[in-house]
């Protein structure tokens, strides 16, 4: 049965594990893909951007400001096209978003990015494909193929392979933060993609920063008057990437595509983030990479498509 506010619009049924489950037109697998894979390139800059917030403010301060930011984005859209509030049902699956992608993805990873290269804390992403389709599994109840799984074990594999490699294989300190960031984003993403196939998904990000709102205007102002503030062009630019670019428009796109395709064929696309990052850290931070990364971006291309292809 079809809904007025349902974001997708199934053509045919499939049955996968003895359930019965809906089934995107071509065109709207294609759109959604796309949409998908926008997300994942405005989030690939998200490491670099941090970075340079950093040169201008303090861990706490950068992320309560980028939600700040995000969050008046957001209201302002809501406001002009007077979007009503999301029903009592869903606010709890907002809560996990807010949560997960608002809050603690970005605060844990910010963290890390003090001590930590944007290699080191791209395992973090290079893991997140996965451990998102294991939340979803959990969760929303998906089931994909044995194939869908062994690609995208190979492919989480191949980056973290790669990643722990240019880090130099050290642990450190960070990695704490980088695998609790890994857990609660997983757990943002699945419910923000569930969320999206019965409201659009900008407005799944957009109520979540707006549900933040009581928490980090208190904090930003705080952090503001502790954390000492150096203005750069640097630091305002990667402010308003972050802001703007991953924490609102980024994640429009990216749930918009989880509601289109599904969200562990969506999930995997994240597997060629880290290497995005990468060579953005070349770019703008003036990082080095090893031959390996040729290689490694192949393997991975591979993966993506074999779990794109794959039934689930």
């Amino acid at each position: 049965m079809r809904t007025k506010n349902s974001a997708t619009a199934p053509s045919s049924i499939a049955v996968t594990g003895g359930k019965a489950m809906p089934v995107a037109p071509a065109g709207t697998a294609v759109g959604g893909t796309l949409q998908a894979a926008l997300g994942v390139a405005a989030f690939s800059l998200t490491f670099p951007a941090t970075a340079w917030g950093l040169e201008s403010f303090g861990p706490w301060s950068l992320v309560a400001v980028r939600s700040l930011l995000a969050a008046l984005i957001a209201g302002v859209c809501l406001l002009a096209l007077r979007v009503p509030l999301p029903a009592r049902r869903h606010w709890a699956g907002l809560a996990v978003v807010a949560a997960g992608v608002v809050l603690g993805f970005p605060l844990l990873t910010t963290l890390a990015l003090q001590t930590s290269t944007t290699a080191h804390a791209a395992v973090v992403v290079g893991l997140l494909p996965l451990t998102t389709a294991l939340f979803s599994a959990l969760r929303v109840g998906t089931r994909p193929s044995r194939t869908f799984w062994t690609a995208a074990l190979a492919g989480a594999a191949a980056v973290v392979a790669f990643t722990v490699q240019q880090s130099g294989g050290a642990l450190t300190t960070a990695d704490l933060y980088l695998f609790a960031a890994l857990l609660v984003c997983a757990a943002g993403y699945t419910e923000g993609g569930r969320l999206a196939r019965v409201m659009p998904g900008w407005q799944v990000i957009g109520w979540a920063l707006v549900l933040c709102l009581p928490l980090t205007v208190p904090v930003a102002t705080v952090a503001l008057s502790y954390e000492p503030v150096h203005l750069s062009w640097h630091g305002v630019t990667g402010l308003l990437w972050v802001a703007a670019g991953s924490q609102f428009l980024g994640m429009v796109v990216w749930y918009r595509g989880m509601a289109a395709v599904g969200i562990p064929k969506a999930s995997q696309l994240q597997l060629a983030q880290p290497l995005l990052t990468l060579v953005w850290s070349v770019l703008l931070l003036g990082e080095h990479l090893t031959v390996a990364a040729p290689l490694t971006a192949a393997a991975v291309l591979v993966c993506i498509a074999v779990t794109q292809r794959a039934r689930g």
